[in-house]
């Protein structure tokens, strides 16, 4: 923590406040911060959410899974987080790109490649390179929640008569929404701050704050109070994402254990 949180932070308060922290108001005027804003924490948030809902459910089957089946799997879905977002989103140029193997096998059966292979380079494909990696991870985090799931409060539902789905509602979904907002939250961060991914993907046509900041310190930028102080921004709106994962399981927690005493 103080090697990779508190000595960079360290550094980036005196410069964003070196001018009296006149940097923010530079940065807060700049025409472009709003729609970077907007749109990072919009691409982030459904970028979390569908990795969540889609790692929820391959977490819930990894639980159904004989062990021998379960480590294959598992290891097939540790694949994605051993590569770096540069190495991920040139390999989605490599597959749907508009010269990408999938672009051309869609291209022999009709398609124009030109509007089969535009769409990686869009919101919607930064999105989907982003899930890549982004939905393992929410998987298996949550796998151990779902394999040590107590189901008696499921089956003693159904024994009273409830239906499949509402024993499922009223007794699983309390206990594992916690952790599944918790770990939404957690990869909507992630998100929000990477920009690997999307310069190879986007480039500077996708206004959002870690291309921003890019621009800020690249070779044309030389306001570094200004990128100091979009550091300082991003990094309040990812902490303030993930800490509303963590108040809620908190409270779950809170909540478990004043019920058991």
């Amino acid at each position: 923590m103080a090697l990779f949180f508190a000595a960079p932070l360290a550094a980036l308060l005196p410069e964003a406040f070196s001018d009296g922290g006149s940097a923010f108001g530079r940065l807060f005027g700049q025409p472009l911060f709003l729609g970077a804003l907007r749109n990072t924490l919009l691409l982030g948030l459904a970028a979390g959410t569908v990795s969540a809902v889609v790692g929820t459910c391959i977490a819930i089957e990894l639980a159904r899974q004989p062990a021998h089946r379960r480590q294959w799997m598992m290891t097939l879905l540790g694949l994605p987080l051993a590569f770096s977002g540069l190495v991920i989103a040139y390999g989605f140029i490599l597959a749907f790109g508009r010269a990408g193997f999938v672009t051309q096998l869609l291209a022999g059966l009709g398609a124009d490649p030109a509007v089969v292979g535009s769409w990686i380079y869009s919101v919607t494909g930064l999105g989907f390179a982003y899930a890549y990696y982004l939905i393992p991870r929410v998987a298996l985090s949550l796998y151990p929640v779902f394999a040590n799931l107590d189901l008696r409060p499921a089956l003693a539902a159904r024994t009273l008569g409830a239906s499949r789905a509402r024993a499922f509602w009223d007794t699983v979904v309390p206990e594992v929404a916690p952790s599944v907002l918790a770990s939404g939250c957690v990869v909507a961060a992630l998100a929000m701050g990477t920009y690997g991914t999307a310069l190879a993907l986007v480039g500077t046509q996708l206004n959002i704050l870690p291309l921003m900041l890019l621009a800020q310190v690249s070779d044309g930028g030389s306001d570094f109070p200004v990128a100091s102080a979009l550091s300082l921004v991003l990094m309040v709106v990812c902490v303030i994402v993930m800490g509303v994962g963590d108040v809620v399981t908190r409270r779950r927690e809170r909540g478990a254990v004043g019920a058991g005493h």
